[in-house]
């Protein structure tokens, strides 16, 4: 009887593209055996064997694929030729070199392309190579000498997979939902104060305390005073979600970024927000994030004051979620308060919030409740 190889059903709205088949027509496939790899924008991921037997056909052997798709067929009995090792061997200079341990499907690519891994650079965990490594280096050999121009001078730099999924999506999104974006402005004082007397006590317990985990937080019980921005558009409802699923966006500098997620944050103390956030944040950098570390999201914080911005509007919402709040940098700037009666200057540690919106989803009384809770919850953060 003929199994069905698919796609997976759950990549959160998104096509897939095919990075590479770890099997060939022929070979013989072990059920729960890695059999392909895919990748969104989001994370890359590999697709196991459903059933043990022979790989008779694969009818996609490359690009874009949406989800439950019809990918190849095994069928059970033996291999008509003898079975390939799961795994290629990686070159003696790989195997003698622990830095440059391979995954299943970089050892492929490194066999097929001939290239040597131990020349190259390796961008994951503990300097391991991946397989955009190598696909960079093959990229950069493949590509011929360009003429000097010394008119143009311009660089022709092919766009990576994560990029061109990154654009679809965001195109996807400024499409589907009316963008509007409201700006209120907090002050950070209360929480630089918590966080500087905490910091340590978390860092004991192995946790680095950040500001993102107060922002989480804060947007948990903004989500008490508009429960709408914590929702999804359908064309015949609005879906309104219990559990407080947060996404944080993590640059992965000129690669792109990805989404880890903090599930049910509404269930979690500041330190087990701070313990989530580590983790996952960790993951996204070095590229071994799961797919359930991306799926879920009913809310996406985008903090790009971390690399200087004051202001970035509209921030594209991150599809099909309903709004997603920007952090700008923190600057210490004047403002006005009333102190003993009467109004005095004073200088604060102060941020640009914002909440862009889904239009058809949320209208401006709920932008704005939902900001002056936020701002409200961390500018009197207890101590």
């Amino acid at each position: 009887m003929m199994t069905e190889v698919l796609s997976p059903l759950s990549q959160e709205g998104t096509t897939a593209a095919i990075r590479t088949w770890f099997k060939a027509v022929g070979d013989r496939v072990a059920e729960g055996e890695p059999l392909l790899e895919l990748e969104t924008d989001k994370v890359a991921m590999e697709v196991a064997a459903p059933a043990s037997g022979v790989l008779a056909a694969i009818l996609v052997a490359a690009g874009d694929v949406q989800p439950g798709a019809l990918l190849g067929h095994i069928t059970p009995g033996e291999a008509a030729t003898p079975p390939r090792p799961a795994v290629v061997p990686p070159p003696a200079a790989a195997l003698a070199d622990p830095e440059h341990r391979l995954s299943p499907a970089v050892r492929k690519l490194v066999s097929e392309s001939g290239i040597d891994p131990a020349g190259l650079p390796g961008t994951g965990k503990d300097g391991r190579l991946t397989r955009d490594d190598v696909v960079r280096a093959l990229q950069a050999r493949a590509t011929p000498a360009m003429p000097p121009q010394p008119s143009a001078g311009s660089t022709s730099i092919p766009h990576s997979p994560m990029r061109r999924r990154i654009a679809e999506h965001m195109a996807h999104s400024v499409a589907t939902a009316p963008h509007v974006t409201a700006l209120f402005e907090a002050d950070f004082s209360a929480i630089i104060a918590h966080r500087a007397a905490n910091k340590a006590g978390f860092a004991a317990q192995g946790v680095n305390l950040t500001f993102t985990a107060y922002f989480i937080a804060a947007s948990v019980a903004a989500m008490q005073a508009a429960p709408t921005v914590n929702s999804r558009w359908h064309d015949d409802r609005l879906e309104v979600f219990s559990a407080v699923n947060i996404g944080i966006g993590t640059a992965l500098g000129d690669q792109g970024l990805v989404v880890p997620v903090i599930h049910a944050a509404q269930s979690l103390s500041l330190l087990g927000i701070a313990q989530t956030l580590q983790a996952v944040t960790q993951r996204a950098r070095t590229g071994t994030l799961a797919p359930e570390d991306v799926r879920g999201g009913t809310f996406t914080i985008s903090n790009h004051g971390t690399s200087g911005s004051l202001l970035a509007a509209p921030v594209i919402i991150n599809q099909p979620q309903s709004a997603i709040l920007g952090i700008g940098k923190v600057e210490k700037r004047v403002v006005v308060r009333e102190v003993a009666g009467g109004d005095a200057m004073l200088i604060r540690p102060m941020s640009f919030v914002s909440l862009t919106i889904d239009h058809r989803v949320i209208d401006g009384a709920q932008t704005n409740a939902w900001l002056t809770r936020f701002v409200d919850t961390l500018e009197n953060w207890p101590a």
